[in-house]
């Protein structure tokens, strides 16, 4: 098995096409989280002219609802939700420069088009395994939208944070791949 690749955002062209899907990636740096209802007041802002609540460009949105931390904790349970219910906003925030999506689930073509125009990769947190994943967690803080709970976004500072690469810049699949390998026909 090869060696996770180390990641840090903000993210470089180069940086993604160097990604295949999978790949398995550790991150260390910033990011951010989003659900379905803070893209959808992303999408109203832009559509009225406002500046988003970060600069989306190079970075990485963690498709997560954390649950309140316990005492002495920096954040509470942090798995992944299922992607799809933010395909209908993410081709936009790709279109400005977000290089990376974090979740579980498949992508529909759209986003994995846009994907491949705007040269950002989809990866796969471990959908289950959402008290390991808050242990990479070292910073959590709401930066917009707090009157949404769990769904606020949030400003995330990881360490070593694992993911897999689902979908790459190239159209690489590896949930296509991956079911081809062990194809029994």
């Amino acid at each position: 098995m090869a060696e996770p690749k180390k990641l840090t955002p903000p993210f470089t062209d180069a940086d993604i096409e160097g990604l295949k899907a999978g790949d398995l990636v550790l991150i260390t740096g910033v990011l951010y989280t989003a659900r379905d209802t803070a893209h959808k007041r992303m999408m109203a802002t832009l559509a009225e002219g406002g500046e988003l609540p970060f600069d989306v460009a190079g970075q990485a949105i963690y498709y997560v609802g954390p649950t309140p931390p316990m005492p002495g904790e920096v954040i509470g349970s942090a798995g992944p939700t299922t992607s799809s219910r933010m395909d209908a906003f993410t081709p936009q925030l790709l279109d400005l420069g977000l290089k990376a999506t974090i979740g579980k689930g498949l992508r529909c073509e759209e986003v994995l088009e846009s994907m491949q125009k705007n040269k950002a990769v989809y990866l796969a947190a471990v959908g289950g395994a959402a008290a390991l994943i808050k242990k990479t967690i070292k910073k959590a803080e709401v930066i917009a939208y707090e009157d949404l709970g769990p769904e606020a976004i949030r400003r995330l500072e990881v360490e070593d944070f694992p993911a897999i690469v689902v979908n790459d810049c190239m159209g690489g699949d590896l949930f296509k791949s991956g079911v081809e390998k062990y194809r029994k026909d």
